[in-house]
Order: C-alpha cells, then sequence, then structure tokens
C-alpha cells in the first residue's frame, strides 16, 4: 500500500517519492460488444478488485460494450503487462464461467480479449483530460 501525506501531490515510500498514473485500454477480441449488462458489472468489478487488492486507486473506469479503459495510479513496482495481462486473464475466465449464454453468443472458443492492449502514463496536467474522455465514454 502506498502513502500519501496530508496536502501532497506525491507518494512516499521507504525509498521513493512518486506519482505514477497510468491509462490502460482493453478490447473485446474481434471487438464484439460483450461488456454489457452483467457482463460488464462483472468485469469492472473483477478489476476493482484486482486493484484493491495490490494497492492500487483507480481514478476512473469506464468504456463501450467493445472496450475498457482504465485509469489508476500505483507505485514503481507494478508492471503494466503483467497487470494487463492479470487482468485479462481474470476477467475472462471468471466472466465466461459465472456467464456462459451472454459470452457465449459472441464466442464459441475460450475468447474474450484481444491479444494486445494499449497503456501509457498520465501526467498530472493531462489527467484531468484524461479523465474526462473516459468518464464520457
Amino acid at each position: 500500500m502506498y502513502k500519501r501525506k496530508k496536502d501532497q501531490l506525491y507518494y512516499t515510500n521507504r525509498h521513493s517519492c512518486f506519482l505514477l498514473q497510468y491509462h490502460m485500454v482493453l478490447v473485446t477480441k474481434y471487438r464484439k460488444p460483450v461488456l454489457q449488462g452483467k457482463v460488464k458489472e462483472s468485469v469492472y468489478n473483477i478489476i476493482k478488485d484486482l486493484c484493491d487488492e495490490r494497492g492500487y486507486r483507480i481514478l476512473e473506469i469506464n468504456g463501450e460494450p467493445d472496450h475498457v479503459h482504465l485509469l489508476f495510479e500505483t507505485g514503481p513496482d507494478m508492471s503494466p503487462m503483467e497487470f494487463a495481462n492479470v487482468v485479462k486473464t481474470k476477467t475472462a475466465r471468471f466472466t465466461r464461467r459465472d456467464y456462459p449464454k451472454e459470452v457465449g453468443k459472441y464466442y464459441w472458443k475460450p475468447y474474450f480479449w484481444t491479444d494486445s492492449y494499449f497503456v501509457t502514463t498520465v501526467g498530472t496536467n493531462s489527467r484531468a483530460v484524461v479523465q474526462d474522455y473516459i468518464k464520457n465514454q
């Protein structure tokens, strides 16, 4: 867990001071509109739980039926590639298990996400712009 002193922009730990904010986008396989209703709610809740478990702070999460935008803060020990893989694996596994009919309308093979993802860092000056963009998806 990362600590932020009162009225301070940056987080600190024993050996560093940091503010790392990422904008990550995950896209469904073939851009199928599977992220609707219960499936969307489940995927978002799994992402929130993963962030809570790891001590990451979600600033915004939203998307469209074929993709998810996630804006979050984390520490310097986070690997964007590893986190994207964990999110995609867990959301796909649990969602396919819990909502086989809803997911099965779009995929008859064990698909859910594309193999790729998008991630970028976000500076404090552009964070509000990215957050508004995600909020208005």
